[in-house]
């Protein structure tokens, strides 16, 4: 437990090598996740992409273990992609 007053070191995400900060809220992250990933869906409006899914499943991603699961499979499989034999 932490003592009165300390909170906890903020969570950081790293997309294409930028590391950005995210809220200390649970509930913001998860309303963050949902709207980028309904965001990505009208993607082919203009401003928003389809890019928005992807980020929005990362940002999930902290907060939900089956996201999370997920996440790391796609990243080892990538990696072995990757890696010359």
């Amino acid at each position: 437990m932490t003592a009165a007053g300390e909170h906890a070191p903020a969570r950081k995400i790293t997309v294409f090598g930028r590391e950005f900060t995210m809220p200390r809220s649970r509930a913001l992250r998860i309303v963050i996740g949902v709207v980028l990933i309904l965001g990505g869906i009208l993607g082919f409006l203009p401003i928003l992409g389809f890019w928005m899914i992807p980020i929005g499943l990362l940002v999930l991603s902290y907060e939900f273990a089956l996201v999370r699961r997920h996440r790391r499979r796609l990243v080892v499989w990538w990696e072995r992609r990757r890696r010359p034999d």
